[in-house]
């Protein structure tokens, strides 16, 4: 049986630096040399194996520099050992949600959640802290990034304090604004699936800088669009109004989403309220399809022009298939099939596209049978093809690049849809009142609009109704009830996670003010995370409200930033006997069994919304976690005449529970009298079959 220490590398977040060591030595071996530090990357090698050529001087090699980029990669580089305490007191629905709240330093929380969610997160949306020029609270402690947090929030003194500042007097103003948001992109890009997303909202402080960081991060090839959210004229402007923001569009692997022809889509507003007319107007007129054409180009006419459905009135004819508009028949580009297209009338050769065809000739006369394209008067024009409000299986199985300055029906959508441009308006003052009629004042000034996040994170995950959406600057709580509206809408299962620093609000403070005097009357902590997850409560209420047979998950489990349960080696140089005898248990005494076991679920890699059992076994509890992958027994003690009987239980349930992979099982280190009674269990155990034993 193996202890877990302070030291052992299960009980700290994942070694990305390790990690990439092994993955260097696995291809190239001999990059990797000894040194008296432990390993080196002979740089020489490096030049052989890819061309000296393309090696330059660190100086003149193009990119984004800053004062303390190194160190920056270095704190991404670093692992963590802190760990997550579970608050099912503050939780809703703590038993079965998959929803995550974590309270930290966002920093620390995503090395946490490295072993856990690396490769498993399809989008990432986050709004940092705007660079204006004033403080920032997110400091980063080289030493000890723990200690630090644990000051910045107050834990370990009477106040909270602000470690460092971030104004333009210091001649750091863009450094320190990239020291802190480095790191965090670099671990940010680790938990993206292959396929996963992230969408970065920023203004025009730090737009330059933080597209060059994501290129280097996440690659230049990967990027996507730089989006624009306008938001509203600013009338007190000087010169000229700035009501905009920016949001950054970035691919894990951008080449994946073109090989597996992913294509991002969104349903063109008024579609549904197109149909719904012509249902009405085909229940009434029956067959009579030139009438219903007649009242439809009516309705479409006494639209005001605001209405969504007043820009597709092109869809005023229809068949039995609904309302349907015209499309062009040419292939996209050049290069597509030419053959001779009879007229049904003339029986002369239609006039050809210049670029051909947009199918061969064989899906040609395929789509001419059900009635898909429609011959002009005679030959001396081409066909067209017809795009129905619900496009019809045969207007969607056809396998060829869209082209991209028109919309495509090439997707498996109920109604017709639409790419979005890089550019959308949305009053900012829709979410802020939003948002203070929710919580009952006014607390923040700029909350993101959920209902246009929603919109967003529905059209980059394509479809994907459960996917894992992460935001680690969570502040108002935006991205849970965008997360939370469009499973309400589409019965989806998404998950969120957010991380959100739990900032002491200071009173006395102008911009501060409001959100703790909203904290003091929910008689809560005066801290932004409390906010978040009063929002967070209160959006489930209004969904509850609305929509009462959704069934869906509206729960969050609440974790908190905290030292590791497994104590350090910290000697009293004045008292060692003391120190000795309370380092017996390498577990702190003022933390709770369930705060080892969420431990011990993100040092081993398990999801932190795993399930769990337990059951009692000679008077000792044990947990099954993650159907028999992790077994654990806390029992602060177990006698040697209770060895076998508790093992052999074990065994059982074990056998019950099948798991498929290998399981691993821990102990308390302190609960045996002797080695020979931890010895007997680890041999039974052994001979059954389960071999990966280890104790705390």
């Amino acid at each position: 049986m193996e202890p877990l220490t302070a030291a052992d590398p299960q009980t700290k977040s994942a070694d990305i630096t390790a990690e990439n060591v092994a993955k260097l030595r696995a291809l190239f071996p001999e990059l990797i040399t000894e040194s008296k530090d432990g390993v080196a990357l002979n740089v020489d090698v490096l030049k052989a194996l890819v061309g000296d050529k393309t090696i330059t001087d660190a100086e003149e090699k193009f990119g984004l520099n800053w004062h303390g980029k190194r160190l920056a990669r270095q704190l991404a580089l670093t692992p963590s050992t802190g760990t997550l305490r579970p608050c099912p007191e503050e939780s809703v629905d703590w038993d079965k949600t998959q929803n995550l709240m974590i309270e930290g330093d966002n920093l620390e929380v995503l090395k946490l959640l490295q072993k856990s969610y690396a490769g498993k997160v399809k989008l990432i949306y986050i709004d940092p802290p705007y660079n204006t020029g004033k403080d920032f609270v997110y400091p980063d402690n080289f030493q000890d990034n723990i200690k630090n947090y644990m000051e910045l929030t107050g834990q370990t003194g009477e106040e909270g304090q602000k470690l460092s500042s971030n104004t333009e007097a210091s001649g750091r103003f863009h450094t320190d604004w990239l020291n802190m948001m480095y790191p965090r992109l670099k671990l940010a890009q680790s938990l993206l699936r292959n396929d996963g997303i992230i969408l970065i909202s920023v203004d025009d402080h730090e737009i330059e800088n933080l597209k060059a960081a994501c290129n280097e991060v996440f690659g230049e090839e990967n990027f996507v669009a730089c989006m624009i959210w306008e938001k509203g004229r600013k009338n007190d402007a000087k010169f000229v109004s700035v009501g905009h923001e920016y949001l950054l569009v970035f691919a894990k692997s951008l080449s994946l989403l073109r090989e597996t022809k992913k294509i991002w889509r969104e349903e063109k507003p008024g579609a549904r309220e197109i149909w719904e007319k012509y249902v009405e107007l085909r229940q009434l007129h029956g067959e009579a399809e030139d009438l219903i054409e007649k009242h439809l180009s009516a309705w479409f006419s006494s639209l005001p022009k605001n209405h969504p459905s007043k820009k597709w009135s092109r869809y005023k004819r229809v068949d039995q298939n609904g309302p349907w508009r015209d499309r062009d028949i040419s292939w996209p580009g050049d290069g597509g099939p030419k053959y001779d297209l009879i007229h049904p009338a003339t029986k002369l050769p239609c006039k050809m596209p210049e670029s051909g065809w947009r199918f061969s000739e064989e899906e040609m006369q395929r789509q001419i049978k059900l009635g898909l394209v429609v011959f002009r008067k005679d030959h001396t024009e081409p066909p067209f093809r017809k795009a129905h409000i619900r496009p019809v299986s045969a207007e969607l199985d056809i396998d060829i690049e869209p082209n991209d300055e028109e919309e495509s029906e090439d997707n498996k959508e109920e109604y017709a849809t639409q790419v979005r441009g890089s550019y959308f308006y949305k009053q900012s003052q829709v979410a802020v009142k939003f948002l203070r009629n929710l919580l009952g004042a006014k607390v923040f000034n700029n909350p993101k609009d959920h209902l246009e996040l929603g919109k967003l994170f529905n059209y980059v995950t394509a479809g994907d109704d459960s996917a894992i959406i992460m935001d680690f600057f969570a502040g108002s709580g935006s991205t849970a009830h965008a997360v939370w509206e469009i499973n309400n809408a589409d019965a989806g299962r998404r998950r969120f996670i957010l991380v959100q620093l739990p900032e002491p609000l200071d009173p006395t403070k102008k911009d501060q003010k409001a959100p703790a005097k909203y904290c003091d009357q929910l008689g809560k902590i005066r801290t932004i995370a409390e906010i978040t997850k009063e929002r967070i409560r209160r959006a489930r209420a209004v969904i509850r409200e609305e929509n009462p047979m959704f069934s869906g998950d509206l729960g969050f489990r609440v974790f908190k930033l905290a030292s590791s349960n497994i104590r350090a080696w910290e000697p009293n140089r004045e008292n060692l006997a003391e120190t000795l005898e309370e380092s017996v248990d390498h577990l702190k005494t003022n933390r709770t069994e369930a705060d080892i076991l969420f431990e011990l679920l993100l040092k081993l890699g398990l999801d932190l919304t795993v399930p769990m059992e337990q059951r009692q076994i000679t008077g000792k509890t044990v947990h099954s976690i993650g159907a028999g992958s992790l077994i654990v027994c806390l029992a602060p003690s177990i006698t040697r005449t209770e060895v076998e009987p508790l093992a052999l239980g074990i065994v059982e349930w074990h056998k019950a529970l099948a798991p498929a992979g290998e399981t691993t099982l821990v102990f308390r280190d302190s609960a045996f009298p002797d080695d020979v009674a931890k010895t007997n269990l680890t041999c039974i155990l052994e001979q059954n079959g389960l071999a990966n034993v280890r104790s705390l």
